[in-house]
């Protein structure tokens, strides 16, 4: 009776909560509060006295209920405790066993264990980029791709968990293992950073255009990879020699007994200025704003001379020079790019394999040792960490040469987009920016004094750049700076300068500049007919807007 009277007492506290827990939406956490214990809740022990006739029948009917009811609830109970016990453990071997559709794709994060299968179709990167992680660890790629780091993203990873690695088995993954950029350098706190993971940034608008000559840590950075640390003493450029001539393996030491060529030459990235298109239409790219563009000056072997050392010569049909860098990412896709054949062989193109920036060797962020500067041409061409060197009958088959870097019509979007249809962007069009004032600056009555730069892609000399403070409907022609460039030649920015009057009365000031090169191409007025879906090639007049103090 003792035994029977405990199971009575446990099946009614089992009742109590279960009742309790009746009141307490949302359903989803029935099992929760029915798992749970609540001690501060005692219901009252039943009296087990019973009066009349058939008091002892009674007892038993409601004894045997009691004990019914009991039994479906410590079931539940035991249901709601085994969906809360250790998830499955399985070993590493058994993730790696499912790397395809049809056994089934695993992924872990960390100790935990997911099945991506149906998701593999899904996944915004496409099919493609999520397989290359099929079987093993995520952490490689979403270090390279530090987007994954957001709360949604492990949200929608964690409705796909079926377990965990066994203990042996979970250890992280090593610093070095799980963290490409653990090893990239230091840079200058003064840099606007765009994205860290890899890393890009510009230098500020007021910093940008103090020397005509950009420092080497304010210099923009553009990176698409890890920054590679490599060893100047086992280096080795490999050149590609042509049938019947012969491949060279240059050193540091190699590539310094060709003539030493210098030219100072202006980069800019392809996306300079694009979070003025944002402003128009989204776009895909990093935002960028007036700072990716900088000067060095460079000094190396002109890539000529090595082409012409390994038996290359010009030739009557199409070929490209591709170049690859020893900048990879988890896969060992390594960044790559590739120019005309025709501007690489011409002496006047000067077209260098660099070692030198500025008088010193290249910052690992700018390609140390080694990185191929092409004069008059998008910084996507000018690929860092060179390793190879080839000559092919077409251009390079590089993501960034075929699938990326591209101009089209503004009605073209990301469902009609036909990235063979457009030739990669080799030369840049015309451009200036204004540095100083900066957009929404406070000024004094009186005079303003205006600063930029212009630019023209093609060696194309900048000859005129002019300036408005009413928004166009002025103008004034600005002084540019006493660089002088041969003819054709002009590889390298124009720094200008505007002192102009303040209208009295003036509250605001609507500054706009816009460049002219010697081919008479000039800025358009606006930029909505030349957005495009990736933001490249942004270059319409520049407009600043600031206050005046009276």
């Amino acid at each position: 009776m003792l035994l029977l009277h405990r199971a009575v007492v446990s099946a009614l506290r089992q009742a109590c909560r279960s009742l309790s827990s009746r009141f307490r939406p949302p359903p989803s956490r029935l099992c929760i509060q029915a798992c749970s214990t609540n001690e501060s809740f005692q219901p009252q022990r039943p009296s087990l006295n019973f009066s009349g006739d058939n008091s002892s029948t009674r007892g038993w009917r409601i004894m045997g209920a009691l004990l019914g009811f009991g039994t479906a609830l410590a079931y539940h109970d035991h249901r709601c405790r085994a969906s809360q016990e250790s998830p499955p453990l399985y070993t590493k071997e058994e993730v790696y066993s499912h790397r395809s559709p049809e056994t089934g794709i695993w992924v872990t994060l960390g100790c935990e264990v997911f099945d991506v299968t149906e998701f593999v179709e899904l996944h915004p990167g496409g099919p493609s980029k999520l397989m290359l992680a099929a079987g093993g660890p995520l952490e490689p790629f979403w270090a390279l791709y530090a987007i994954h780091n957001q709360p949604h993203v492990y949200e929608l990873l964690a409705q796909y968990k079926i377990g965990e690695l066994k203990p042996e088995d979970s250890a992280p993954p090593t610093l070095e293992t799980s963290d490409p950029y653990a090893h990239d350098p230091m840079r200058h706190p003064a840099l606007k950073v765009n994205s860290q993971r890899p890393f890009n940034a510009e230098p500020p608008p007021e910093l940008l255009t103090e020397n005509y000559i950009t420092p080497n840590p304010i210099f923009f950075t553009r990176n698409h990879l890890p920054v590679p640390n490599l060893d100047p003493d086992t280096y080795r450029l490999h050149i590609v020699g042509p049938p019947g001539g012969q491949s060279l393996s240059l050193s540091l030491c190699d590539l310094y007994m060709f003539p030493k060529h210098e030219v100072t030459v202006t980069l800019q990235c392809a996306g300079n200025r694009r979070s003025e298109m944002t402003q128009v239409k989204e776009v895909r790219g990093l935002e960028w704003r007036t700072g990716a563009i900088s000067t060095a000056r460079w000094a190396g072997a002109r890539l000529c001379d090595v082409l012409a050392q390994a038996g290359h010569q010009l030739s009557e049909k199409e070929a490209h020079v591709c170049f690859e860098g020893l900048d990879s990412d988890p896969t060992g896709t390594a960044y790559g790019a590739s120019i005309p054949l025709a501007r690489a062989m011409d002496p006047e193109a000067e077209v260098l394999l660099a070692y030198e920036m500025n008088g010193q060797p290249l910052p690992r962020d700018h390609g140390f040792p080694v990185r191929v500067v092409v004069p008059g041409v998008v910084g996507a061409r000018h690929v860092k960490w060179l390793g190879r060197v080839s000559v092919e009958p077409e251009e390079s088959y590089s993501h960034w040469q075929r699938r990326d870097y591209k101009g089209f019509s503004p009605s073209v979007d990301w469902d009609t987009v036909d990235f063979d249809s457009a030739p990669s962007i080799q030369e840049l069009p015309i451009q200036s920016a204004i540095t100083e004032p900066r957009d929404g600056e406070t000024i004094e009555s009186g005079e303003v004094i205006v600063k930029g730069y212009a630019w023209s892609g093609g060696g194309r000399a900048v000859i005129r750049v002019d300036v408005s403070l009413d928004g166009g409907l002025t103008w004034h022609a600005a002084d540019l700076d006493a660089e002088k460039q041969p003819p054709r030649k002009a590889w390298a920015w124009r720094l200008w300068q505007l002192q102009a009057s303040v209208p009295a009365g003036q509250k605001e000031l609507n500054i706009v500049c816009k460049a002219v090169d010697d081919s008479y191409n000039v800025q358009p007025d606006t930029v909505a007919p030349i957005w495009n879906l990736r933001g490249v090639l942004s270059n319409a007049w520049h407009r600043v807007h600031v206050h005046v103090t009276s």
